[in-house]
């Protein structure tokens, strides 16, 4: 079976994500596609997070409707903060029979030489990225090659909001 991994913070989960995972699903080859919610991303300030089941249960609020896509707290009972390698790893170990594949924003592609054990991400997995700014000039990244692939997704609708947006609308930025 055919996975995507679209981990998040989700706080707050919004249109964007739901929206994204459903043409994700309905346009790529995956059979489903998780929506992981991290407890804890080590390049963000945990001070500003809602609790974590708080923003699971809005994770599956926005997806409930959306078939082949799920919320997982799969993370949760990993330690912290929540290495995307590490993850992965445990992934493969609890369903040795699937092949998964990272969905992550242009905006984390482009600071992918920060993440932790980058080598071995792109070593075994497909990363597809979605362009988050509308603009396809950022598309020649300085990557190893990799046997899975880093796929652009062309073609996926641009959604102008985000978390940071919303969490400063509500003054809780």
């Amino acid at each position: 079976m055919k996975v995507g991994i679209y981990g998040g913070s989700f706080n707050p989960v919004h249109f964007g994500h739901a929206g994204l995972a459903k043409w994700v699903i309905e346009n790529t080859d995956l059979d489903e596609l998780w929506m992981l919610v991290s407890p804890n991303n080590p390049l963000k300030s945990a001070k500003i997070l809602a609790p974590e089941q708080e923003r699971l249960e809005g994770v599956r609020e926005a997806v409930k409707d959306i078939p082949g896509v799920k919320a997982s707290d799969f993370e949760f009972s990993l330690p912290r903060p929540s290495y995307t390698a590490n993850t992965l790893r445990e992934l493969k170990k609890a369903y040795p029979e699937h092949d998964f594949t990272l969905i992550i924003g242009e905006d984390n592609i482009a600071i992918f030489n920060q993440w932790r054990e980058k080598e071995f991400i792109l070593e075994n997995l497909r990363i597809f990225v979605y362009p988050r700014h509308h603009n396809e000039a950022n598309q020649t990244l300085d990557l190893p090659k990799t046997e899975k692939g880093v796929i652009y997704l062309k073609g996926a609708p641009y959604f102008d909001i985000s978390s940071s947006q919303i969490r400063a609308q509500q003054g809780k930025a």
